[in-house]
Parts: structure tokens; C-alpha cells; sequence
């Protein structure tokens, strides 16, 4: 019986985070979105809750974790 073919996994952590779109580019959510929104004006909340675009430095490290998206 000849042996599989390793396959990579998906990291778990890295698809809760990340999400890619069709055309390859890669989201994130932002930061400061968990506490203390009292203190944030409704423009900073409604820009907080889109996504944001990763930067291209990190692209290949996260699609590397995320090998099925």
C-alpha cells in the first residue's frame, strides 16, 4: 500500500481571524472594537466594524496556515 501524501492543515486560529476573498485578498477585522465604546464617536465605531485589508507583507504567511481557502 503506498503511503498518502502529507497534507497541511488548516490553522484553526488563523481562519477565525482572517478571511480570504474570490479574487485572493486578504480581510481582517480591527482592533478597539471590545470595550470602552462609550468613549468612541459613531464615525470611529462604524469604520471600526468593517474589515480592513492585511497588509502585503503578511498575505503569504496567513494563506500558508489557511491552505483551503
Amino acid at each position: 500500500m503506498p503511503k498518502s501524501i502529507a497534507r497541511s492543515k488548516t490553522r484553526k486560529s488563523v481562519a477565525k481571524r482572517f478571511k480570504v476573498t474570490a479574487s485572493g485578498k486578504v480581510l481582517r477585522s480591527h482592533a478597539s472594537r471590545r470595550h470602552l465604546m462609550s468613549a468612541k464617536n459613531a464615525k470611529k465605531k462604524r469604520q471600526l466594524a468593517k474589515m480592513g485589508r492585511v497588509d502585503k507583507t503578511d498575505i503569504a504567511r496567513i494563506k500558508a496556515n489557511l491552505p483551503f481557502g
